[in-house]
């Protein structure tokens, strides 16, 4: 009988050494299981940027450099000249800048046409000015007078092969009015 006892508590003993290694390998299985998970999506994320960084970085103008970015767009100066205007009965001068933005693919061609027709581009400009109402120059977006000088610009300029207007935005950084007298 004792040796019954003495062999039943050895076999308890590697019972409960086995259940507690059972227990001990369970976390062990678990973590590795997570890090291999881990490491998997490290591996998708770096994957799935990798794949639209590209595509991304030309949306935002940004390429290699010898390939140049057509559709970016730049700015060119149209005029800076100071413009009378009398419909207030008085004599007002504007100092004004203008300047256009296009694409970087049309930027030639425009450059061209405002050299050949500098005298009648400055006409236009200057009609505009002259005929413009008061309250048009004081707008503070100078919607009214942009969209005149749009519309004289795309007239001038024209469209490029697909259609599109080569003139993006006219921009007016300076238009300051004073009364001449």
């Amino acid at each position: 009988m004792a040796d019954k006892k003495a062999d039943a508590t050895p076999v308890a003993a590697s019972d409960s050494t086995a259940a507690t290694a059972a227990k001990k390998k369970s976390p062990m299985k678990a973590i590795g299981l997570i890090a291999v998970l881990m490491i998997a999506e490290a591996g998708a994320v770096y994957f799935f940027v990798g794949k639209t960084a590209p595509q991304a970085a030309a949306a935002h103008g940004i390429v290699g450099k010898d390939e140049p970015n057509l559709e970016a767009s730049i700015e060119i100066p149209l005029v800076e000249e100071k413009f009378q205007n009398m419909q207030t009965g008085r004599v007002w001068v504007w100092d004004t800048e203008i300047v256009l933005k296009v694409k970087a693919k049309n930027e030639k061609f425009v450059e061209k046409q405002l050299e050949e027709r500098a005298a009648e581009i400055k006409e236009g400009v200057s009609m505009i000015f002259r005929r413009a109402q008061h309250s048009s120059l004081k707008e503070p977006g100078l919607e009214t007078v942009n969209r005149q000088l749009r519309s004289l610009m795309n007239e001038l300029i024209g469209k490029d092969a697909d259609g599109k207007e080569r003139i993006e935005r006219i921009v007016i950084p300076k238009c300051k009015g004073f009364p001449a007298d």
